[in-house]
C-alpha cells in the first residue's frame, strides 16, 4: 500500500519530500515530531506522516516551518481560519425550521418561478420541491444560472417533473406559451434586476423588466386562470429614492390593479429587506474585504438594514402566498434595523483581528467611509404609516395599501414604454415623481438627484 502510495507521487512532490529534515523522538508516550523545512508542503508532510505511522507504528505530530516569504502572504490565510456564523453577530434565531408546512398549497401543483437562478429564486425552487409539485418549470434569462439550479433540481428530486426555460420575462410570447401550454396553476415572480447602483445607472433597462416584466408574466397569469401569483418585492420598494425602489414600486402597482378586475386569480406581494448571503449583499463583500486584509468599505457611518436569512424570507413568501385573498401586500417581520458600521467591526473581531483606526493605529482592517451611492437612503423602510392587520402567522403582517385607479394605471403605463422606446430618461423621472410616493430625504442621504 505504501509503495503504491509512494508511486502515486510526482516528481515535484518525491524532490520536496527529499527537502526534509526528519526527527523522530521516540519517547515514553511514543510521539513523534516531524518538522517541515521551508517550502516544502503540507500534503508532501502528510505523506510522511503515512509513512511513519506505517513503519514505526507511533504518533506523529507534524509541524511546518514557514519561511519568510510565506509568512508575508499568510494574512488572507489567517482570517479565513477563523469561522463564524453571521446570524449569531445578527443576534437573528432560525425560524425558518419552527414555520409551519406550507406543502398543502403546491402540492400537485404546476408551478412557474422566474428569476429561478437567482438568491431567492432558486431558494424557493428548492423548498418547492419538498412539497412535491406535480410540475416545476424554471424561468431565468441567465443561461449559466438556469444551467446550475436545474442541475442540482434533478440531482435532489430525479423523479419530479422539472423543465428550464431560457429567457425574458419581458418576452409576452414566450410567456404565454409557458404559461398557457403547461397548465400553470401558481406563478412565483421573483425575476428582478435588483441591485440599487447598477439599476440607477441603467434605469429604462431596470423599468423594462422589473415594471414591464411584471405586465406581461402578470397578464398572462390572468389571462390563462393561474391560481395564485405572488410577486417578490422589497423594501426598497416604500418611498423609494432609487429607480430599482421605484420600479419594484410600480410593480406592486401593476399587481394590485390587477388584482381589483380579476375574477379568480389571486394576485398578492411580499415586501421584505436584505437577505443574508445573497448575491451583492453587503455581508459577502464585507467577508472578502477583510479576507483581503481590508479596508471595509461603508458608504456611510449610520447606515441600517434590515437582514433576514434567505430559506427563512422564503418559507415566509410561500406562507404568505397562501394566505393571499386577492392584493394583498404582506410584510415580513424583519426585525430590528442593524447598524452597519457596527456589524463591519463585529466581522473584523469575530474574525481574529482588530479594527484599525486613530485610537487603535496598529490594528489590522480599517473601515473607510466612501460616501452614500446614487439612490441610496441611510435607512429602509418595510411600510408608509403603521396600518397593519395581522395573518395567521405573526411573522407575516397584511399592509393596507392605496393603489391606482384602471385608467391611471393605464397612463403609467403607456407613459413607461413611451420612455423606454425612446430612450427618454427626463420622462421616466417624471413618471415617478408624479405617481410614486417619494421620500422626504435631506441632501446628506441622497445625492446626484
Amino acid at each position: 500500500m505504501l509503495h503504491d502510495f509512494a508511486a502515486s507521487l510526482s516528481v515535484k512532490q518525491k524532490r520536496a519530500i527529499s527537502l526534509c529534515l526528519i526527527i523522530l523522538v521516540v519517547a515514553s508516550s511514543s510521539v513523534g515530531v516531524l518538522l517541515l523545512a521551508p517550502g516544502v508542503s503540507m500534503s508532501a508532510g502528510a505523506f510522511i506522516v503515512a509513512a511513519l505511522i506505517v513503519i514505526a507504528a507511533a504518533s506523529v505530530l507534524m509541524h511546518h516551518l514557514v519561511s519568510p516569504d510565506e509568512q508575508a502572504s499568510t494574512v488572507a490565510d489567517t482570517t479565513q481560519a477563523k469561522t463564524f456564523d453571521v446570524n449569531d453577530l445578527l443576534g437573528r434565531e432560525q425560524l425558518e425550521e419552527e414555520l409551519p408546512a406550507v406543502s398543502g398549497t403546491f402540492e400537485g401543483r404546476n408551478v412557474l418561478v422566474t428569476g429561478a437562478g437567482g438568491s431567492i429564486g432558486s431558494e424557493l425552487c428548492r423548498q418547492i420541491i419538498r412539497c412535491n409539485p406535480k410540475h416545476l418549470i424554471l424561468l431565468d434569462h441567465s443561461e449559466l444560472l438556469l444551467f446550475k439550479i436545474h442541475n442540482e433540481l434533478r440531482d435532489k428530486a430525479p423523479d419530479l417533473r422539472i423543465t428550464a426555460v431560457l429567457g425574458s420575462v419581458t418576452d409576452k410570447p414566450l410567456i404565454n406559451e409557458v404559461i398557457g401550454e403547461n397548465d400553470i396553476n401558481i406563478v412565483l415572480h421573483a425575476a428582478a434586476y435588483k441591485h440599487v447602483p447598477m439599476v440607477e445607472d441603467n434605469a429604462l433597462q431596470g423599468m423594462q423588466n422589473n415594471v414591464i416584466g411584471t405586465k406581461v408574466v402578470a397578464d398572462a397569469a390572468k389571462q390563462y386562470d393561474v391560481d395564485r401569483f405572488i410577486l417578490v418585492s422589497t423594501d426598497k420598494a416604500v418611498r423609494p429614492s432609487s429607480a430599482m425602489g421605484a420600479s419594484k414600486r410600480l410593480a406592486e402597482l401593476v399587481i394590485q390593479d390587477l388584482a381589483t378586475r380579476s375574477n379568480h386569480t389571486r394576485f398578492s406581494m411580499v415586501r421584505f429587506g436584505n437577505v443574508l448571503g445573497s448575491s451583492g449583499s453587503v455581508i459577502p463583500l464585507f467577508q472578502d474585504q477583510i479576507a483581503h486584509g481590508g479596508p471595509v468599505t461603508l458608504t456611510h457611518s449610520d447606515v441600517t438594514r434590515y437582514f433576514m436569512t434567505i430559506p427563512e424570507a422564503v418559507r415566509l413568501v410561500l406562507l404568505a402566498g397562501s394566505f393571499a385573498r386577492g392584493g394583498d401586500v404582506f410584510v415580513l417581520d424583519m426585525g430590528k434595523p442593524v447598524p452597519i458600521r457596527h456589524l463591519a467591526r463585529q466581522m473584523i473581531e469575530a474574525s481574529g483581528l482588530t479594527v484599525k483606526n486613530e485610537t487603535n493605529p496598529d490594528g489590522d482592517i480599517a473601515i473607510e467611509i466612501t460616501g452614500l451611492r446614487p439612490g441610496e437612503k441611510l435607512h429602509e423602510e418595510l411600510l408608509i404609516g403603521s396600518d397593519m392587520l395581522t395573518t395567521p402567522h405573526p411573522k407575516i403582517m397584511r399592509a393596507q395599501k392605496t393603489h391606482l385607479s384602471e385608467i391611471e394605471m393605464a397612463n403609467v403605463l403607456q407613459s413607461l414604454r413611451q420612455a423606454i422606446e425612446t430612450r427618454n430618461r427626463t420622462l421616466l423621472g417624471t413618471i415617478a415623481t408624479q405617481w410614486i410616493e417619494r421620500a422626504e430625504l435631506d441632501d446628506e442621504e441622497i445625492i446626484n438627484r
